[in-house]
């Protein structure tokens, strides 16, 4: 059981819980603060005094006064109105991470919240019962309002669940799960479950979590490449790297020398040539630049974890409570669309590593599109041609998202992050590059097998034989695309992982 407190989440323990599915509790701590902030809003309602968020409409319509009877009805109708969500539903990670971050900023103490609400929130993950939240619908600026309206909906009964990978309605959920529906919000509670930037912020940590992911997998494969092609070892000599002052750069060179440290396949310099193409040559710059790339966006995905995004903020101590900007996404839009261009760059670059091992004119002596007969057989040539067209498709998506803002609520809401676009982006540019990863890694263990395979590094070696167990060497031309998932599925596997884990390390 992982006690969180507010301040205690990174990715790897928002991992554990999203994914590994580690049941959570709220510090005693939290709980107090909960109950403070809880007292002085129910202080606020008896004064009667205009409040926004409390005691008045929402967004250009905060200068409509509600009466205190209607409160209540006010919290739940923002919920209703604003579950405007389309598209296809978010995953259960996605949805499970929504939860935990929301319920992580609640119980800070600046929210206002009741913490029976909270508890509810945390009953729902712990037991798993998934809502259905639409995966498009949100401007990143006050906050994910659509997404986190549809999260909030079962909570008090209404839209969709999943529950034990069945979709049904939440009342139905909630019965099966066992759990009891919260009866009625009260004030200020509709608002604080959906103004922050939790959607946006999940997406975001799994982006980061996958990033870090594709970053070791380039790195493996990148090494067979290598191989595959004789390439000159010389580049990542230490101190190339050390006069660089790049501390990405650093890290990717210390890895391939591992990777590839005792493989008979790469060369030196004046070996067999004097240098090799960019791609490889300056993979260590390149790969290294990406994994600054994403050190970077974990650390904002991190704050942004431990952050409260509410509008208004209750600070009891102050007696206040304080309409400001703190649900406004830019920070995880620009983080976001920084971390598009740099996996995006992962796949640009495997491609072209990719062409050089099917283009005879520069595979160091490799047959025609690594095929024995080629003419009658086109082998791997439209290998290249589908990685190609990822590629380009990554181009475009990688246009940032953070760049654009339409107005919104009568212009009161007038400038906005598009976050929630650019962490779903981030996701999408992150599995078009795996996907040529892959496919990168399908062509070079078929140029290797043009080499010595007894001549590759045991971390190499390794990778090379847990593939060939279910992708045999290509004779002669056949159906590719079943290999080609095949192989995605297998560096997917945990079995891969723990391969580079104990062979690679």
């Amino acid at each position: 059981m992982f006690e969180i407190n507010g301040s205690n989440l990174d990715i790897y323990s928002f991992s554990k819980v999203v994914l590994n599915y580690e049941k959570i509790m709220i510090s005693e701590s939290s709980k107090a603060l909960v109950n403070k902030a809880r007292k002085y809003v129910e202080e606020v309602i008896n004064s009667e005094v205009p409040t926004y968020g409390i005691n008045t409409g929402f967004g250009k319509l905060s200068v409509v006064s509600i009466k205190k009877s209607d409160v209540s009805k006010l919290q739940e109708n923002l919920i209703k109105s604003h579950s405007c969500g389309v598209g296809t539903p978010f995953s259960e990670s996605v949805v499970r991470g929504m939860l935990l971050l929301r319920i992580n900023a609640l119980i800070k103490g600046y929210s206002g919240i009741r913490l029976c609400v909270i508890e509810k929130m945390v009953e729902f993950l712990n037991k798993n019962l998934v809502p259905v939240v639409f995966s498009k619908g949100s401007l990143g600026a006050s906050g994910d309002l659509a997404p986190l309206s549809h999260m909030a909906l079962p909570l008090i009964g209404l839209g969709e669940v999943f529950y034990k990978n069945k979709r049904m309605s939440a009342i139905e959920g909630l019965k099966l799960a066992g759990i009891k529906p919260i009866e009625h919000l009260h004030a200020k509670e509709g608002l604080s479950l959906i103004n922050g930037t939790q959607a946006m912020t999940s997406v975001a940590a799994l982006a980061v979590l996958e990033g870090y992911k594709l970053l070791k997998l380039s790195e493996h494969v990148l090494g067979i490449t290598m191989e595959a092609l004789t390439g000159i070892s010389d580049v990542f000599f230490d101190k190339i790297h050390t006069l660089r002052n790049q501390q990405g750069q650093i890290r990717v060179s210390e890895d391939m020398r591992s990777i590839l440290n005792d493989s008979k396949l790469i060369t030196k310099q004046g070996e067999l040539r004097i240098q090799d193409g960019y791609s490889l040559r300056c993979s260590p710059q390149v790969l290294g630049a990406s994994l600054d790339a994403v050190d970077y966006c974990k650390n904002i995905v991190e704050n942004e974890m431990n952050a409260v995004t509410d509008n208004p903020l209750v600070f009891a101590d102050e007696e206040k409570v304080i309409s400001a900007g703190n649900f406004h996404g830019q920070p995880i839009a620009l983080a976001m669309d920084f971390l598009t261009i740099a996996m995006s760059e992962l796949a640009n670059i495997s491609e072209r590593r990719l062409e050089r091992m099917v283009n005879s004119n520069l595979s160091n002596g490799l047959p025609a599109f690594l095929v024995k007969n080629p003419g009658i057989n086109s082998g791997f040539m439209i290998v290249q041609y589908s990685a190609a067209s990822l590629v380009s498709e990554n181009k475009s998506i990688a246009h940032p998202a953070s760049v654009d803002s339409i107005p919104s609520s009568a212009n009161q809401e007038d400038h906005v992050s598009m976050g929630t676009i650019a962490a779903r982006k981030a996701r999408t540019v992150i599995d078009n590059s795996q996907k040529v990863l892959s496919m990168e890694l399908f062509t070079a263990l078929q140029a290797v097998d043009f080499r010595d395979v007894d001549k590759m590094s045991s971390c190499t070696k390794a990778i090379y034989d847990f593939i060939r167990k279910d992708i045999s060497f290509i004779e002669e031309d056949t159906i590719m695309y079943t290999k080609i998932h095949k192989i995605e599925e297998l560096v997917n596997s945990n079995e891969f992982n723990k391969i580079i884990d104990l062979e690679c390390e």
